[in-house]
């Protein structure tokens, strides 16, 4: 989830950039509003009715600098790279990032009122939520001129795909799948724990034909079904990192990337000094 406004920011933007005037188109609402480098896992999670659920653990495989000053909410692998939305009012910006040294290699700034949340990159475009304002935006992903603009109800947290449909968190225990064309909603998936709604799903990552999904103030990463929302497994991620290298209490587990390419898998937070490249290992 995102920081209320009476809480302060953080980040690094600067400057603002000005917003394009491109047509928008309304989107359909919702149906309901809002350590160690090794862990071992956690005993699987026995549900009603004998269902098990599994929860994987984790091995570092590499770990990378990442600036301690960005509030992550977005986070992908292109082209060699991390596309990175990192947000706060005044601070939001849209960034290309070095993996091994965490250098900004490009920055675009967002206007003071915008609060950037997640960020996605589908047919050669990049799309990228704001929290409160219901616009998302549209950019090249190489030079990160902005394209256009899209409307959407409800908050905007994380975004991915599935290679035909942006897929959006709002902070309720739903999934919204969007036309990337006329940014209306296609359809929506409910995702419940053990028959109750889960909901601060935040931060999406389209993993092998599943959805990974952050949940806010959670150490663990969800496991989805983009299909029915059915939770396929956890990934705890309790050790990490330590709680003394993180100098706030919103910097908090947020950001999937996946190279798909590598097959490799990288996580950070809001706020941390690192980012991990992980490998999941079941119990």
């Amino acid at each position: 989830m995102l920081l209320s406004l009476t809480l302060a920011g953080h980040g690094c933007g600067t400057g603002a950039e000005t917003v394009s005037t491109n047509a928008v188109v309304q989107a359909t609402p919702a149906a309901t509003p809002p350590t160690s480098p090794t862990a071992t896992a956690p005993s699987n999670a026995a549900r009603p009715g004998g269902e098990t659920v599994p929860t994987y653990g984790f091995e570092v495989v590499n770990t990378w600098p990442h600036d301690a000053g960005a509030f992550t909410q977005g986070l992908i692998f292109h082209d060699g790279a991390l596309v990175e939305s990192a947000g706060q009012y005044g601070e939001s910006s849209l960034r290309r990032v070095e993996l091994k040294t965490g250098k900004i290699l490009k920055k675009v700034d967002l206007p003071p009122q915008f609060f950037a949340e997640g960020v996605t990159l589908l047919g050669g475009k990049l799309y990228q939520l704001t929290w409160e304002n219901k616009r998302g935006f549209v950019y090249d992903p190489k030079t990160f001129e902005k394209k256009g603009e899209f409307r959407y109800d409800g908050q905007g947290w994380g975004l991915t795909h599935d290679g035909q449909s942006l897929i959006l968190s709002d902070g309720t225990n739903q999934l919204r799948f969007i036309d990337p064309e006329t940014f209306r909603v296609t359809r929506t998936i409910s995702v419940t724990d053990g028959g109750r709604p889960l909901r601060d799903i935040n931060e999406l990552e389209y993993v092998r034909g599943e959805i990974y999904a952050n949940v806010w103030h959670d150490q663990r990463i969800v496991r989805l079904d983009p299909q029915t929302g059915k939770i396929l497994g956890w990934i705890d991620l309790a050790g990490l990192i330590p709680r003394a290298e993180l100098s706030d209490e919103e910097a908090v587990l947020n950001g999937i990337a996946y190279d798909a390419a590598g097959d490799r898998l990288f996580v950070t937070g809001k706020l941390w000094p690192k980012l991990f490249e992980i490998k999941l290992k079941q119990k």
